[in-house]
């Protein structure tokens, strides 16, 4: 026979009690350089356009700057620079027993938890600037879904690769249940 019981929404658990880990400090440092390499590629190419306008343009006898150009690149670049540390501090993630679940967002905040027993692929993948400091991100993917479910940004990579492959271990022995 089938039921339905009403459930209390004071007897459901709550996500604040669970040990969020953080993740590794060293992202701040890599999402830092990631900007600055960016930067640094937008400065080159204001700079190489401005010399190139002014070189044109000076053969016309025309004056002209692109001062606020810079002032832009300025004012983009200071806040993300700091946005890393500001951020940080809002993601976290928690493994447990049927389930991982992952946090993150300083305005839009989100919490989002994946069964095992839903995952079909995990993947652990690392960019050069990742692997320079040390780092990974892991992604799972579920049925039904065209791209990554979730994907935790700034695990050092021997978490991450624990985790994969704890994971994987989960989705084999679900599997076997069923």
């Amino acid at each position: 026979m089938f039921e339905n019981n009403e459930l209390s929404p004071d007897a459901l658990p709550s996500v604040e009690s669970v040990s969020w880990l953080s993740i590794d400090p060293r992202f701040i440092s890599r999402e830092r350089a990631k900007v600055m390499i960016v930067t640094l590629i937008l400065v080159s190419g204001i700079g190489l356009l401005h010399g190139i306008l002014v070189f044109a343009f000076r053969q016309a006898g025309i004056e002209f700057s692109l001062w606020w150009l810079w002032l832009i690149v300025i004012a983009v670049t200071i806040p993300l620079f700091t946005w890393p540390s500001i951020s940080i501090r809002h993601k976290g993630y928690v493994l447990r027993e049927k389930d991982i679940v992952y946090k993150s967002g300083v305005v839009w905040r989100t919490v989002t938890a994946v069964p095992f027993n839903r995952i079909q692929h995990v993947e652990k993948s690392s960019t050069p600037l990742d692997r320079r400091y040390g780092l990974a991100s892991l992604q799972l993917f579920t049925a039904g879904g065209s791209g990554g479910d979730l994907k935790i940004d700034g695990l050092p990579a021997k978490t991450a690769e624990k985790l994969r492959v704890f994971i994987l271990g989960e989705i084999g022995s679900s599997i076997e249940q069923d």
